[in-house]
């Protein structure tokens, strides 16, 4: 018999990042919740982060997922915005692991592949798919769905990681 996991899928951003929280046992995927996690957009970035963290805290706090998954970042912005993105993604890594959560990265063809079929997939397709996928899912924007479809895609692959980790 199969266990239930639960998992929290994470869409890194400093201005909106997404959460998705689902339920896996065996092949039978369940909608927790999800939503966005909105620092302020003004003021010192140190601060913005730690906005952030709290943000990924409360949501650990009231949903306690035993997995996490985090989209691994492709950049085609300028150095600066990138360089902000990477630091919004370290927070993103490390809330989850301070609390000794496994935490699997995916990168973003991957994702839409496991959930879509094709690794270019758009959002609206994306979308589409959690609908089809989690029928109970309620999502507010892509950052959320987006999170949701990395949940979905470390569920498919989290037996395969963990036959990979070396006893």
């Amino acid at each position: 018999m199969a266990e239930t996991v639960r998992i929290i899928g994470i869409d890194p951003g400093l201005r909106r990042c997404g959460w998705g929280i689902i339920e896996s046992n065996g092949n039978r995927l369940s909608f927790v919740a999800c939503g966005t996690i909105t620092p302020p957009v003004e003021g010192a970035l140190a601060d913005r982060l730690v906005e952030l963290h709290r943000g990924i805290v409360e949501v650990l706090d009231a949903y306690a997922p035993e997995e996490a998954a985090v989209e691994e970042t492709f950049v085609s912005a300028g150095a600066r915005s990138a360089l902000q993105l990477g630091q919004a993604r370290g927070v993103v890594l490390m809330t989850p692991a301070l609390r000794g959560l496994p935490v699997g990265e995916y990168a973003a063809n991957l994702i839409k592949k496991s959930v879509v079929g094709t690794g270019h997939a758009e959002k609206a397709q994306i979308q589409m798919m959690i609908k089809i996928l989690l029928p109970t899912a309620t999502f507010k924007g892509a950052d959320a769905a987006d999170a949701l479809a990395i949940a979905v895609c470390h569920a498919h692959h989290r037996a395969i990681r963990k036959l990979s980790v070396p006893a």
